[in-house]
């Protein structure tokens, strides 16, 4: 076919004006691309090039009241691995596993990581030894993709001894990404999981840095970038406490591996926890980067329940220490005096209607007065002055000592203790029913410690300031903070010193007597509460003791408390012990002077 010469003219100057739309076309475009968003596109190379490798922040130190170190960090190892896909990490997991042991639950583990936050590298040992170390490094060529970094790795120097008190870190988990507390988190990060760790974690986490590497389009690690990219973590700060360490020790060493029970020790002017101990304890160490299998197992296995803080959380009638909570009521409504004796002296029980409600000493104390009452701790006469009280002004009255209410210690778990709310009457219905209870009945009971009354180790350490202070409860505190007080009660000088005269004697002559300190007046109470557990048909007492020294002018208050330990005279022989240890070097306005 043969085309007119007009015809071919116009066709090729249509390609030419075609071709030349085109090429201004792709100009246009690189220009855009290459010139007007060259730093976009430099950027989103960049990123396709470099990955962010953080660098964990060294947490900050935990410290006793004079420096000593209660919690640091120490060089440890992380090895962690950059994948684009989940099925890339579960190929460089099964090489790992050729070399070093992993089991199925530890892969499965990893993955989880992975989809929280792929864009990080995916730890896969958060707590890795030098030897382990070494022998990846080995073989360093088959994982390019394989980061091993020296990465802080928290310590605590006397392990169990401070485990109640400090807590342990370990790994975030979903739920905390979760929550409000933990926002701008990462997974991977450790976090504080209990104690003072846990408390204080913002003040304690410092502030992570990030380097970077070079990858090549597999996602391998090429190199690192440059030394001007890099981000230095900011270590925290050291966090101050109230703890007396050399108490702290000397507390864990006394109960050692035999006892179960908690141990709370205060001062009284400032309510500055100087010592803290439940038993039995564990090891936080062994907690920093993962829980060996079967030590957790061993732990959650023990029937003494060593992770439960039995000085915050556990609940127990405190028994006879609360009696000081019933005279204290009792004075403070002028319902009875130090001197003043009940009507039916102790026979060894008390008959209320048709049951006898019995007194610790069979053969009876005798007629006493109420001073002669706490110190020999006659359940007889308490019940008749529980009686005189009345429910509703006994649970009042504990209600208004804090038998209620959390301690507002500065640390998680802080329980609240189990005490009869008002109106009591709707209390009691709920729990036995309409006709489950008459008129004063629970009063002997609440009036001796017993009954619908559970108090946590804490939370009475926390009323015995109150007595060592002529009213004036101190709040708990473990990290250094202005001093909260509470009034609890008001009481004259004279019956002030007529109740510390009766916790004194206690110790010099009554159910503490093989307790005294050579050159101290230590006051307190011991309490032998039912637990409720039976063995061979015998039941299995708590005891306790409450107390502070001296009885004038108190520098320490503690609260002993051991499970099924029988009578209260061992948690005074404890508390003995404790107290002569924190005062032994104490200046002499401590001590007795003569004559006292």
């Amino acid at each position: 076919m043969r085309f007119h010469p007009n015809d071919v003219q116009r066709r090729s100057r249509g390609a030419a004006a075609a071709l030349f739309l085109t090429v201004v076309f792709l100009m246009g475009s690189f220009f855009r691309a290459q010139v007007l968003q060259h730093r976009r596109y430099a950027i989103a190379a960049e990123e396709n090039r470099l990955r962010e490798v953080p660098l964990a922040a060294a947490r900050g130190l935990i410290l006793d009241r004079r420096g000593a170190v209660i919690a640091e960090n120490i060089p440890g190892y992380t090895v962690s691995v950059l994948a684009h896909r989940e099925d890339s990490l579960l190929a460089v997991l099964g090489r790992v596993a050729k070399i070093i042991p992993m089991a199925s639950g530890q892969i499965e583990l990893v993955s989880r990581r992975f989809r929280r936050g792929s864009s990080r590298p995916t730890v896969i040992l958060s707590s890795a030894s030098f030897d382990l170390v070494s022998r990846l490094e080995e073989y360093r060529l088959q994982f390019p993709g394989l980061i091993i970094q020296e990465t802080p790795k928290r310590y605590y120097p006397d392990g169990a001894a401070v485990a109640a008190l400090v807590g342990y870190t370990g790994e975030i988990s979903d739920d905390e990404l979760g929550a409000e507390a933990f926002s701008g988190y990462k997974p991977g990060q450790q976090v504080g999981k209990g104690g003072i760790e846990k408390q204080y974690e913002t003040r304690l986490r410092g502030r992570e840095g990030v380097r970077f590497v070079q990858v090549d389009a597999r996602g391998r690690v090429v190199r690192n970038a440059d030394a001007e990219t890099t981000l230095l973590p900011e270590p925290a700060a050291a966090l101050i406490t109230n703890i007396d360490l050399d108490l702290q020790r000397y507390v864990a060493g006394i109960f050692g591996d035999s006892l179960t029970g908690a141990v709370v020790a205060l001062d009284p002017s400032t309510g500055d926890v100087l010592a803290l101990h439940s038993a039995p304890t564990f090891d936080p160490n062994r907690f920093v980067g993962g829980i060996p299998v079967a030590y957790w197992r061993q732990l959650n296995d023990d029937p003494r329940k060593p992770l439960l803080s039995k000085a915050l959380q556990g609940r127990y009638p405190p028994g006879s220490t609360w009696k000081l909570a019933t005279s204290v009521t009792a004075l403070e409504l002028g319902l009875v005096t130090m001197d003043e004796r009940m009507a039916v002296p102790c026979t060894g029980a008390f008959q209320y209607g048709n049951r006898p409600f019995k007194c610790h000493l069979a053969r009876g104390h005798g007629t006493l007065n109420l001073q002669q009452a706490i110190e020999q701790s006659c359940d007889v006469y308490f019940y008749q002055l529980g009686l005189r009280i009345g429910l509703q002004r006994l649970i009042a009255g504990g209600v208004k000592l804090g038998g209620g209410s959390r301690s507002g210690i500065d640390l998680p778990n802080d329980n609240r203790p189990s005490f009869p709310t008002e109106p009591f009457a709707d209390y009691f219905n709920r729990k036995y029913g309409a006709r489950g209870w008459s008129g004063n009945s629970p009063s002997l009971n609440l009036a001796i410690g017993q009954g619908e009354n559970s108090q946590t180790v804490v939370n009475l350490a926390r009323f015995y300031t109150a007595l060592a202070n002529g009213g004036d409860a101190m709040t708990p505190h473990v990290v250094q903070a202005e001093p909260e007080r509470t009034r609890l009660f008001e009481l004259d000088s004279a019956t002030l010193d007529g109740v510390r005269a009766a916790l004194a004697g206690v110790v010099s002559r009554g159910t503490a007597a093989a307790s005294q300190i050579q050159g101290v007046v230590l006051a307190g109470k011991t309490g032998t509460a039912q637990s409720g557990r039976f063995v061979n048909g015998t039941e299995l007492d708590h005891a306790w003791f409450a107390g502070f020294a001296p009885a004038v002018a108190p520098k320490i208050v503690v609260a002993v408390m051991i499970e099924y330990g029988g009578h209260g005279t061992r948690a005074a022989r404890i508390a003995s012990k404790i107290i002569e240890h924190y005062l032994k070097a104490a200046p002499t306005q401590f001590l007795k002077t003569e004559g006292e």
